[in-house]
Parts: structure tokens; C-alpha cells; sequence
């Protein structure tokens, strides 16, 4: 989902300029292309530069913070910026190198983090990409590459030792103990911040996941919390070269994040009445897999299905949500409530 904020692109260039051209950073920095966005993301906007200096040459990335709508009820940036920081240095989970941080909201509007840039393809969500775009155009054997390569970043990352390379800022305790209580309750609070109107599919589905709350008999592990082929950066024939977007990244159970790859997906393609493109791996061979990579059993898959449908339905009404605000779409429409997601959603706990 995108929204309308153009940036002057030469306001932004003499900013951006005079920022790196720091002592500290590219001393004689000149920008001799910059792309900005007719329209960016909620959760970030990125804008791309290539940059000359005294040392040479660099292609980079520029990621703001949340400016003229905010997705979710806390931006997050900074734990974003950290997290990063600390699995690019520390890990071999592939991430975008990350060069600086800036918090003063007075060069962008908002907090903003310089990377290198990565050059790459990533499967589209408008359209999604089992319905159009370029992985409708490459074969099926790529297509599995991409599926697989994406759920071993997923299994390395759930063997990261957060303790030892100090996560602990992840930790959102005010909503509960760690874990699924922790979820439950920022969820909660998340869908009443959201949306003020109805929400049939959202309330059902969180009371079927506090009256059917599985034990979480292993330790929690490092989530991405946005696991999914769609924050991939792909090289031609599925390498993937980065994964982005972790401003959800918390910890839990492993199954929380093969569930959310798997609801992903099958919203892209159920969720919208039109099939999986050939040669995507089924559910139940990607959950195999993982149970190879994961040397332990995947258990009450069934329950974090459920929870990833829920989030995703409360994620939707608040896009729904900014859709009526900008007039998008009529004051009264059932929209924020009722959408592929929720829809995906009944189905789903129809048949529990």
C-alpha cells in the first residue's frame, strides 16, 4: 500500500548533500541522481541516491520514518536501525549495510537511516505476485529457489543468539510477558488503535486465540515478524542478496514466522480466488523443510495461522482506515472490515 507524498527532489537533493557531505561521512559529496517516490509505503519511504565524493563513488538507499501516516501504533525506527546494525555485523543473515543514523527530525521531517544500496528484484504486493509482475514471468524452477533460499534466511535467523549479541531492546513488555501473551496483547490494543468502526472478523478471531492459547514449550527465538518472499531482495534465478523490513521483529516461537510466510502467500493467491503460480513449494512441504532446517517438529501450526490472519486483518483496517481519510473511499464503506484478508480469515476459522 502506498500513499501520495511526493518530496521536491531538489529540496531533497541539497539536503541530502550537505548531510553526507559531513567530514564524518563522504566529504565532497555531490548526488548526481535521485529518485524519490511519487508515492511511498506507510511504513517507510526509501529514497535512492548515487552519490560521487572525495573517495568515490556509492549507491545508496535513504529509509525515513513514518511522516504523513503511521501503520502501526509505535514506528519502531530506531530498534529497526539497531537490529539491523547488529545482524549485518554479527551475522550472516543478509541485511542492507547500514551507514548512519539520523534522529534530528530537522534535515527529512522525520528520523531517517543511510544504507548501501542493494540492486535487485522483489516480488510485488500491488499487484500481488501471484497475479502479476515479473514473478509471473520467470519459470517455475526459479520461483522454487526463491521460495526455499527465502525459508533458509528464516531458519538461520530463528539460530541467532539474541542474548549473546544483547536483543533484549526488542522486548515490548508493557503488553505482556514474552511471547504469545506479549503478541496478544499489542494486537489487541493495535485494533482498537486502528480502526474506530466494526471489526466482526478481528474480535472473533482474538477470542478464539486467547480461549485456544497453545503452550510455548521452546525458548523464544528472534522473529522477523514480516517473514515472507515480499521483503526479499532477489538476484536473477532466486538468490536472494538482502532481506528488509524489520520494524515488527520481536521474539516468540519459530512457527509464528513460518506461519506468517505461509498466510502471506496464501492471501496473495486464495485470498484473492486466483492459484499459486507453479512451482511454489505446498504448506505442507515448506513446513517439512523447515522442520529439517529447525531439527524439531513444528507444532499447533493451525493456532499461528490464525494469529497471522488476525494480524493482518488488524494491519488491513487501518489501511482501510487511511483509505477513507484521504477519499479513497466512501465514509461508510464496509471496506476496513471486510476485505480479502477478513474474508481468508472466516474461512480459516470456519474450518476449525
Amino acid at each position: 500500500m502506498v500513499v501520495p507524498a511526493p518530496r521536491d527532489p531538489g529540496i531533497t537533493r541539497d539536503i541530502l548533500a550537505g548531510w553526507l557531505g559531513d567530514r564524518a561521512r563522504l566529504p565532497g559529496a555531490r548526488i548526481t541522481d535521485l529518485k524519490t517516490p511519487e508515492f511511498t509505503g506507510f511504513s517507510s519511504e526509501i529514497v535512492m541516491l548515487d552519490v560521487e565524493h572525495d573517495g568515490g563513488a556509492e549507491a545508496l538507499a535513504v529509509r525515513v520514518a513514518p511522516l504523513h501516516y503511521q501503520v502501526f501504533p509505535e514506528a519502531r525506527f530506531t530498534e529497526q536501525y539497531r537490529l539491523m546494525r547488529v545482524l549485518d555485523a554479527a551475522t550472516d543473515i543478509p541485511v542492507p549495510p547500514v551507514l548512519w543514523y539520523e534522529p534530528d527530525p530537522g534535515y527529512l521531517g522525520a528520523a531517517f537511516l543511510v544504507m548501501r544500496r542493494i540492486d535487485g528484484r522483489v516480488p510485488t504486493d500491488a499487484p500481488p505476485y501471484h497475479t502479476g509482475g515479473w514473478v509471473t514471468e520467470i519459470g517455475p524452477a526459479e520461483r522454487a529457489a526463491m521460495w526455499w533460499s527465502g525459508l533458509d534466511i528464516v531458519a538461520r535467523l530463528h539460530q541467532v543468539d539474541a542474548d549473546a549479541l544483547q536483543l533484549g531492546f526488542l522486548d515490548q513488555p508493557r503488553w505482556g510477558r514474552l511471547g504469545l501473551e506479549q503478541r496478544l496483547g499489542y494486537y489487541e490494543h493495535y485494533m482498537n488503535w486502528a480502526y474506530p468502526g466494526p471489526k466482526p472478523t478481528a474480535i472473533r478471531a482474538l477470542a478464539w486465540l486467547k480461549e485456544h492459547r497453545p503452550s510455548e514449550p521452546n525458548a523464544p527465538v528472534l522473529l522477523w515478524g514480516d517473514a515472507r518472499i515480499g521483503n526479499m531482495i532477489f538476484a536473477p534465478g532466486g538468490t536472494p542478496l538482502a532481506a528488509v523490513d524489520w520494524e515488527t521483529a520481536t521474539f516468540g516461537q519459530a512457527e509464528e514466522d513460518l506461519a506468517w510466510y505461509l498466510f502471506l502467500d496464501r492471501h496473495h493467491s486464495e485470498g484473492l480466488e486466483v492459484p499459486r503460480l507453479e512451482g511454489f513449494p505446498s504448506p505442507g512441504e515448506t513446513i517439512a523443510r523447515y522442520e529439517d532446517l529447525a531439527g524439531r517438529p513444528m507444532q499447533h501450526m493451525g493456532y499461528y495461522e490464525v494469529l497471522s490472519g488476525f494480524k493482518f486483518t488488524v494491519i488491513m483496517s487501518r489501511i482501510a482506515r487511511a483509505m477513507i481519510e484521504w477519499g479513497w473511499l466512501e465514509p461508510d464503506s464496509d471496506f476496513p472490515y471486510n476485505n480479502n484478508c477478513s474474508r481468508l480469515v472466516d474461512v480459516i476459522l470456519e474450518g476449525l
